[in-house]
Formats: C-alpha cells, sequence, structure tokens
C-alpha cells in the first residue's frame, strides 16, 4: 500500500512538471481575420500581414481587402502573391468593399474647393509603382502576378459567417478603412458583440509631429477619413473591447536602415520579401498587429470615448475624442487608446517575427 501511495504521487508530481514545462502544446492558437488596404508590394500593409502571419501564436482566418491605399482589385494581387511567396495559400483572401458608403473621390474634388487640399487620399491620388488609375485596372506588379484565386465570398458575410462559427473567439485586425465591418455589422447587428474584439489602426488626436499630412490638419486620418460614415458605425458598435493605434504613437517609429539591415540577415522567403520592397515609413499598421501580439511594449494607454465627424463640413472625416464624463453621449464607445512604447523593444520583436520562419498551414495548437 505504501508503495501504490508513493507511485501515485511521483505519477501525479510528474504530471504536473509536464504541464508546467509544456503550457503551450494545448493552447489554441489566437483566431484573428486582417481587415486590410493591402497595397504592394512591401510597406506597412504587407509588413504588417507577414507580421501577424508569421507569429506562432496566431491562426489567420483569412484577409479581407478593400479599397484604401490602393484600389481593391489590385490589393487582391499583392495579397495572393504575397501568400504564394511565403508558401501559405491556405489563408483565404476574401474582396471586399471598393468605394465607401458615401464619400468619393469626385465629392472630395468639390470639398477641396472649399475646405483646402487634402494631402493623400490613398488609391485616390497615389499608387506606389504606377500612376494612378481606375478602380478595376490591375497595372505590372513588381512582384509578379499570381497563379491562386481570391475566394468568391464577399468581405462582409465572411467576416459574419466566422464569428458566428467561433463566437467570442475571434479578433478583427482592422488597418484600413472601416467599409467591409460597417457592412458587416448591417448584415448582423450582433456582429460586433460575437466578435472578441476590434484592434484598429486609425484616428489622430494630437500628434507631436512636423510632418505637412498631419501638423495643420491633425485631426484627419487617412483610416477614419476616407469612409467616415463607416467609420462612425464601427466606432458606435458594441464590441467587447476595442483597442486603437492612432497617428500620435505611429510616428514615433519609422522603418530605419538598421531594421531593414536586421531583416536581410534572414534568407526566408518572407525577410527577402521585405527587404526587397521596404520603404522609409512610420510603421503605422505593423505597430497596431505587434502590440496586439504582445501589448507590453506599449508604455501609456489612455481610455477614451472616440467618434468620428461626418457634418460634411471643413471637419469632415475628423478624429472625435472626450475624456470619460465629457463625451455627448450619442452612442460613442470607450476606447483603449495607445499613447507611449518602447520602442526598441518593438523593434526587436518586430524584426523577430519579419525573420522568423513563415509557420506551415494546418497547425492547431502552438508549437
Amino acid at each position: 500500500m505504501m508503495y501504490r501511495k508513493w507511485f501515485l504521487r511521483c505519477g501525479v508530481f510528474a504530471l504536473l512538471a509536464f504541464c508546467i514545462q509544456f503550457p503551450s502544446q494545448a493552447q489554441e492558437k489566437r483566431k484573428v481575420i486582417i481587415d486590410q488596404d493591402c497595397a504592394g508590394p512591401g510597406g506597412t500593409d504587407m509588413q504588417a500581414i507577414l507580421a501577424l502571419v508569421n507569429s506562432p501564436e496566431t491562426e489567420v482566418l483569412g484577409i479581407t481587402v478593400l479599397t484604401g491605399d490602393a484600389w481593391r482589385d489590385e490589393e487582391v494581387q499583392h495579397t495572393l502573391r504575397l501568400l504564394e511567396i511565403i508558401g501559405r495559400t491556405d489563408i483565404p483572401v476574401v474582396p471586399g468593399a471598393v468605394f465607401p458608403l458615401v464619400n468619393s473621390k469626385e465629392y472630395i474634388a468639390k470639398w477641396e474647393t472649399l475646405y483646402g487640399k487634402v494631402l493623400y487620399q490613398g488609391a485616390w491620388n497615389y499608387a506606389k509603382h504606377n500612376p494612378v488609375h481606375g478602380p478595376y485596372d490591375i497595372p505590372p506588379m513588381p512582384e509578379g502576378a499570381p497563379r491562386t484565386k481570391p475566394s468568391t465570398e464577399d468581405a462582409a458575410r465572411f467576416m459574419v459567417r466566422l464569428v458566428n462559427k467561433y463566437p467570442h473567439e475571434v479578433t478583427i485586425y482592422a488597418a484600413g478603412p472601416m467599409t467591409n465591418l460597417a457592412l458587416a455589422i448591417a448584415l448582423d447587428p450582433h456582429f460586433a458583440e460575437l466578435a472578441k474584439e476590434l484592434i484598429v489602426m486609425g484616428g489622430s488626436i494630437n500628434p507631436r509631429t512636423d510632418d505637412p499630412e498631419f501638423s495643420l490638419t491633425p485631426r484627419r486620418e487617412f483610416n477614419f477619413w476616407m469612409d467616415p460614415e463607416a467609420s462612425q458605425a464601427v466606432l458606435h458598435a458594441l464590441w467587447p473591447r476595442m483597442v486603437l493605434t492612432t497617428v500620435d504613437i505611429s510616428v514615433q517609429t519609422r522603418m530605419e536602415k538598421s531594421l531593414i539591415a536586421e531583416v536581410s540577415k534572414s534568407q526566408t522567403p518572407a525577410a527577402q520579401y521585405v527587404v526587397k520592397y521596404a520603404e522609409a515609413n512610420y510603421l503605422w499598421d505593423e505597430l497596431a498587429a505587434v502590440a496586439w501580439l504582445d501589448p507590453s511594449f506599449i508604455t501609456k494607454w489612455q481610455k477614451l470615448y472616440i467618434d468620428v465627424d461626418t457634418s460634411h463640413g471643413a471637419s469632415y472625416g475628423d478624429t472625435l475624442a472626450w475624456a470619460p464624463g465629457q463625451q455627448p453621449g450619442m452612442g460613442e464607445q470607450l476606447v483603449e487608446v495607445q499613447k507611449e512604447l518602447d520602442k526598441e523593444k518593438f523593434y526587436k520583436e518586430y524584426v523577430e517575427l519579419l525573420t522568423r520562419p513563415t509557420p506551415k498551414p494546418g497547425a492547431n495548437v502552438i508549437k
């Protein structure tokens, strides 16, 4: 009897030791849908996708694409090609909105005659490698045209279907205009509540910068501005949690030459893609993505009520913000806003994500 108890105790201790030593073996990956305006090749949109796909913690359920930095159809092609390069064609690429709900290139051209020029208008006035073109044109692609095809499902229905399939498990990472999300909310009023959380790169409150895009218009940020009505609908929805990476914190970062040099040391397809097409720009979307994976390098937070001006006057599309107790109470929701970061820690984690081998498809637990 004494020996039996001794063996039983040894077995229990061995089991506990195993669980302590290997806690992640049974831990499910963090499900995420990437809702992104996927201009490419390279740049903040694609590098954020790479950071999320390369993380061993994530299960990317799909990438929903909409017009923003570039037109949707061109972005879809860049996304498909990126996934081919890194060997992750199992991830669905789902086309979404081509145009905002209300705003348009033509309307803004008239608005500018009253209120002044808008420097950056994404697909409407900027193209990375080709002249500005129409919404359905596919210009030559520096990285080569993809052979794979996008999903035949539309983005809003895809997102609604997935959050209903995995209620309270799916994080929505949104780093483009908000049109796809607004359409999903219109399809299913419970869409936001069924998600786990919403992670947003968007908004601008009071950035400290000499950048001409923000120094004279500090409340104008492209993702909120391009579709203000959609942004307002999303910000008023009842998400269990909303996190916001604004211009204010993003302009504290940059894709510096030293980072590109560190990435170049890796021979993985993802790293070599980054090095080939890297741009010396702010790490807008990457900051939001990596901070979701590890928020510990965000050193200061602030809870604010956030909205977007939809009045069609001089401040159309501007970010509105109030401290708790000062909000007008017209549907605004409390948002966790990032304020300061440990930049060196962020850079280290960011480089590690870009240079590590891309996880192979099919794994359901963290390895």
